[in-house]
């Protein structure tokens, strides 16, 4: 038996209705349409920018290594300072957004012990570009030689953060501003520099709660 299309139930209809046919039709459209919408919107979120550090290394005077059976120090033996040489990539994975950034606060630590700190101007970085920077940081030779043991060994990590405020241009406007920490352990060897097969190391990032608890350290 056949059922007939009446306004107060239009899903249950015959065949032949054309009218809740047409409906029905309507109502598969609409859904579609909104699911096509739904994907465009979450694929037009931006991704948070990605780091890595390419390059890292320490002088030997700076640790009061040894080369070759003789120790080598700095040559004014009184200096409170040296240097870090180290390099950053950082990279927008967004093909349809550009990211401003803040000044970056650049901080390096031996365990918990803060070795420098320095500041990256503010810049404008476009949609799938990555950025290479290239520095020199003075380094606290007293803070460096207490874990010197672990240099010699071959045993040290240097922790290495980023944070600051980024925007996002997203077709022509400015999001909000949003805060990006990112942090890394560089292995170091007993020559001062990089260790390890990775030729770059990534910098993860970290939620307010654990920074705050890294803060606290």
């Amino acid at each position: 038996m056949a059922f007939t299309c009446k306004m107060k139930c239009p899903f249950s209809f015959s065949p032949d209705d054309t009218a809740c046919q047409v409906l029905l039709w309507v109502l598969k459209a609409l859904a579609l349409s909104g699911l096509i919408v739904l994907s465009a919107w979450l694929a037009s979120i931006p991704k948070k920018p990605n780091a890595a550090v390419s390059a890292l290394s320490i002088p030997a005077t700076a640790l009061h290594l040894e080369i070759n059976g003789t120790s080598v120090t700095s040559a004014e033996g009184g200096n409170s300072n040296d240097t870090i040489t180290y390099a950053l990539e950082i990279e927008n994975p967004n093909k349809d957004s550009g990211i401003y950034y803040d000044d970056i606060a650049v901080t390096i630590y031996v365990g918990n012990d803060k070795v420098s700190e320095t500041t990256m101007p503010a810049f404008y970085q476009g949609m799938g570009k990555t950025k290479k920077v290239n520095d020199n940081v003075n380094a606290d030779l007293g803070v460096m030689r207490a874990h010197s043991g672990e240099f010699s060994m071959a045993k040290a990590e240097l922790k290495v953060t980023l944070v600051t405020r980024i925007q996002y241009k997203t077709w022509g406007k400015k999001s909000k501003h949003h805060d990006l920490r990112v942090q890394g352990l560089i292995p170091v060897g007993s020559d001062g520099k990089m260790r390890g097969k990775k030729k770059k190391i990534k910098l993860h990032h970290c939620s307010n709660k654990k920074w705050r608890r890294i803060k606290l350290d």
